[in-house]
Protein backbone atom coordinates (compact mmCIF):
# COMPACT_ATOMS: atom_id res chain seq x y z
CA UNK A 1 0.00 0.00 0.00
CA UNK A 2 1.29 3.05 -0.89
CA UNK A 3 1.26 6.42 0.89
CA UNK A 4 -1.61 9.24 -0.08
CA UNK A 5 -1.66 12.96 -1.14
CA UNK A 6 -4.74 15.03 0.18
CA UNK A 7 -5.80 18.44 -0.28
CA UNK A 8 -6.03 19.79 2.60
CA UNK A 9 -8.21 22.68 4.70
CA UNK A 10 -8.81 24.58 7.57
CA UNK A 11 -11.86 22.56 7.76
CA UNK A 12 -10.24 19.11 7.66
CA UNK A 13 -6.90 20.01 9.00
CA UNK A 14 -7.08 18.69 12.59
CA UNK A 15 -9.37 15.79 11.86
CA UNK A 16 -6.10 14.46 8.97
CA UNK A 17 -3.68 15.03 11.09
CA UNK A 18 -5.67 13.01 14.14
CA UNK A 19 -6.33 10.42 12.22
CA UNK A 20 -2.89 9.46 10.57
CA UNK A 21 0.26 8.66 12.57
CA UNK A 22 2.68 10.78 10.17
CA UNK A 23 1.15 13.65 7.62
CA UNK A 24 3.56 15.96 5.79
CA UNK A 25 1.64 19.01 5.19
CA UNK A 26 3.14 21.41 2.30
CA UNK A 27 1.83 25.24 2.51
CA UNK A 28 1.84 26.24 -0.86
CA UNK A 29 0.12 28.67 -3.09
CA UNK A 30 -0.86 28.36 -6.26
CA UNK A 31 1.13 31.74 -7.72
CA UNK A 32 4.57 30.53 -6.00
CA UNK A 33 6.94 28.94 -8.21
CA UNK A 34 8.94 27.09 -6.07
CA UNK A 35 5.70 25.35 -4.50
CA UNK A 36 4.62 24.10 -8.17
CA UNK A 37 8.73 23.01 -8.61
CA UNK A 38 8.59 20.55 -5.38
CA UNK A 39 4.79 19.59 -6.06
CA UNK A 40 5.73 16.43 -8.31
CA UNK A 41 8.46 15.48 -5.78
CA UNK A 42 5.84 15.09 -2.97
CA UNK A 43 4.00 13.20 -4.96
CA UNK A 44 6.42 10.65 -5.59
CA UNK A 45 7.24 10.18 -2.20
CA UNK A 46 3.36 10.24 -1.25
CA UNK A 47 3.29 7.36 -3.31
CA UNK A 48 6.82 5.69 -2.78
CA UNK A 49 5.98 5.67 1.54
CA UNK A 50 3.81 3.74 2.64
CA UNK A 51 2.05 4.98 6.15
CA UNK A 52 2.85 9.20 5.41
CA UNK A 53 -0.05 11.11 4.51
CA UNK A 54 1.51 14.02 2.13
CA UNK A 55 -1.47 17.04 2.51
CA UNK A 56 -1.58 19.92 0.75
CA UNK A 57 -3.06 23.25 1.98
CA UNK A 58 -3.48 26.49 -0.35
CA UNK A 59 -2.68 29.31 2.37
CA UNK A 60 -4.48 31.52 0.31
CA UNK A 61 -8.07 29.57 0.37
CA UNK A 62 -6.87 28.53 4.01
CA UNK A 63 -5.65 31.43 5.73
CA UNK A 64 -6.63 30.35 9.66
CA UNK A 65 -4.08 27.02 9.82
CA UNK A 66 -1.55 29.25 7.67
CA UNK A 67 -1.52 31.73 10.69
CA UNK A 68 -2.43 29.06 13.36
CA UNK A 69 1.55 27.58 12.48
CA UNK A 70 2.87 30.87 11.65
CA UNK A 71 3.57 30.46 7.83
CA UNK A 72 5.44 33.76 6.69
CA UNK A 73 7.42 31.70 3.55
CA UNK A 74 6.22 28.91 1.48
CA UNK A 75 6.94 26.33 0.25
CA UNK A 76 6.73 25.20 4.29
CA UNK A 77 6.34 22.00 4.99
CA UNK A 78 5.39 20.31 8.09
CA UNK A 79 6.11 17.24 9.19
CA UNK A 80 3.62 15.72 12.03
CA UNK A 81 3.91 12.69 14.18
CA UNK A 82 1.06 11.88 16.30
CA UNK A 83 -0.58 15.04 16.23
CA UNK A 84 2.32 16.46 17.10
CA UNK A 85 5.16 18.91 14.57
CA UNK A 86 8.89 17.11 14.02
CA UNK A 87 9.98 18.66 11.38
CA UNK A 88 9.72 22.60 9.57
CA UNK A 89 10.64 22.29 6.04
CA UNK A 90 11.50 25.85 4.31
CA UNK A 91 11.65 25.64 0.57
CA UNK A 92 11.75 23.57 -2.35
CA UNK A 93 15.02 21.01 -1.25
CA UNK A 94 15.61 18.21 -3.14
CA UNK A 95 13.87 15.00 -2.69
CA UNK A 96 16.78 13.19 -0.81
CA UNK A 97 17.42 15.88 1.37
CA UNK A 98 13.25 15.60 2.46
CA UNK A 99 13.55 12.22 2.84
CA UNK A 100 16.51 12.58 4.79
CA UNK A 101 14.41 14.50 7.70
CA UNK A 102 10.80 12.22 7.59
CA UNK A 103 12.62 8.57 7.38
CA UNK A 104 13.42 8.64 10.65
CA UNK A 105 10.17 9.65 11.94
CA UNK A 106 8.63 6.47 10.16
Amino acid sequence: MSGKTVTLTDANFDETIKNNRLVLVDFWAAWCAPCRMIAPVLEEIAAENSGLVVGKLNVDENPVKAAQFQIMSIPNLLLFKDGKVVENIIGAVPKESLLARIKPHM
